[in-house]
């Protein structure tokens, strides 16, 4: 079936969490994705009250960032920070696992942390991306923290926070997506600027994509719908 747009659009998280953003830079992020509908906008915990009261009813998912970006909260705060969120009107947790405990072998904190979350997030109805940092973790790593992700209940896994010594890779997609079933999807975050690098993750196995380019995206999809060439 021919891509569209609008399917490249719904793989979009618009990534607002830099830190230096302005209330008025949130709220902008919140136009760009209602203007193209993309599947989420991701800000920071303090922007959840701005993304609740402008996306509400859009179909656009109000999604934030737990942890970020280092991973190192007590899990006494993670949860305590997913709360707030969920009560804030959060319906998308992008959570970072404590990534010192995961190199560490410490695989029972992993799964309890995440699952944690993960039944705070459920019961809300809400659903949680599980970053694993892959920048710091060896490939059999990466395997044994999507494997935890999907035992503790978590709906995705995700590459990166963007703020690690590196980002995305198409071979950690692939890797990712080997790693868990099919009712697990994987998200893939961090220098991700361009269309075809969204399309070479949608070919590894992404069903979403952390950008903050989502407009230079959105533009290169349009471009080459009309040209029949997306």
């Amino acid at each position: 079936m021919k891509l569209t747009p609008a399917d490249i659009a719904a793989m979009l998280d618009h990534s607002t969490l830099q830190p230096f953003l302005t209330e008025e830079e949130i709220r902008h992020g919140c136009e760009v994705a209602l203007k193209y509908h993309t599947a989420s906008v991701c800000a920071r915990p303090c922007d959840v009250p701005i993304l609740a009261q402008m996306l509400r009813g859009s179909g656009v998912k109000v999604c934030t960032v737990i942890g970020f970006p280092h991973g190192a909260h007590e899990t006494a705060i993670k949860v305590a920070e997913a709360e707030l969120a969920l009560a804030e009107g959060c319906e998308e947790l992008d959570m970072v696992i404590n990534i010192g405990r995961m190199k560490r072998g410490d695989e029972d904190y992993v799964r309890n942390e995440i699952r944690l979350i993960s039944d705070k997030a459920h019961a809300a109805g809400a659903i949680v991306k599980v970053i694993i940092e892959t920048c710091y973790l060896t490939d059999e790593q990466k395997k044994r923290a999507c494997e935890l992700s999907e035992e503790a209940g978590a709906d995705f896994v995700k590459t990166s926070t963007g703020y690690g010594s590196a980002g995305c890779t198409i071979d950690d997609l692939k890797l990712m997506r080997a790693a868990v079933s099919a009712k697990v999807r994987v998200k893939g975050s961090g220098g991700i600027r361009d269309l075809d690098t969204v399309l070479a993750a949608r070919a590894a196995g992404a069903d979403r994509c952390g950008v903050s380019a989502t407009e230079k995206i959105m533009a290169e999809a349009e471009a080459r719908y009309a040209a029949g060439t997306l």
